[in-house]
């Protein structure tokens, strides 16, 4: 059983935009290090009786990130919550470090936070609703992987 101190909240530069992401990349991290080293099996196996899996989690902000930041379009949002038989571990890991570098690109090359977003509201409403939504599945994973093995913190 792994038990260690999280991490205290992420240094970021001065600007609004710079705490924007840099908070959501903390975030990020702390839910790729939570699917990170769990054996295959124990990743796709359900934590809770609704399903929740640590690859799904995984696989789900994969597909929120090209969502409202690359324009991707999601057809059935309660299946990105499910890995494919096919998916592994290493694989839905390498997409989402992928997307992230993109959704990356795409969040530098904004100047104006007040500018509309890639689907609606402002693009800090979509900074913000990223941080949101990775935030609770963060802790969706945090306890997944307290189940699995006992590990704790980041």
């Amino acid at each position: 059983m792994s038990r260690k101190r999280d991490a205290g909240p992420p240094s970021t530069g001065p600007g609004e935009k710079d705490v924007l992401a840099g908070f959501l990349d903390y975030l990020r991290s702390a839910v790729a290090a939570k699917a990170e080293g769990v054996p295959e099996e124990r990743a796709r196996t359900p934590g809770v009786p609704s399903g929740t899996n640590l690859l799904g989690l995984v696989n789900h902000l994969t597909q929120v990130e090209r969502h409202w930041l690359l324009g991707h379009r999601v057809a059935d949002w309660k299946a990105t919550f499910h890995p494919g038989p096919d998916d592994t571990a290493a694989s839905i890991l390498a997409a989402y470090r992928e997307t992230i570098a993109e959704a990356n690109a795409e969040i530098a090359s904004w100047d104006d936070l007040a500018a509309p977003g890639p689907r609606r509201g402002s693009r800090r409403w979509t900074l913000t609703h990223l941080i949101e939504e990775t935030a609770r599945h963060a802790g969706h994973a945090d306890i997944l992987r307290e189940l699995i093995d006992g590990a704790t913190g980041r």
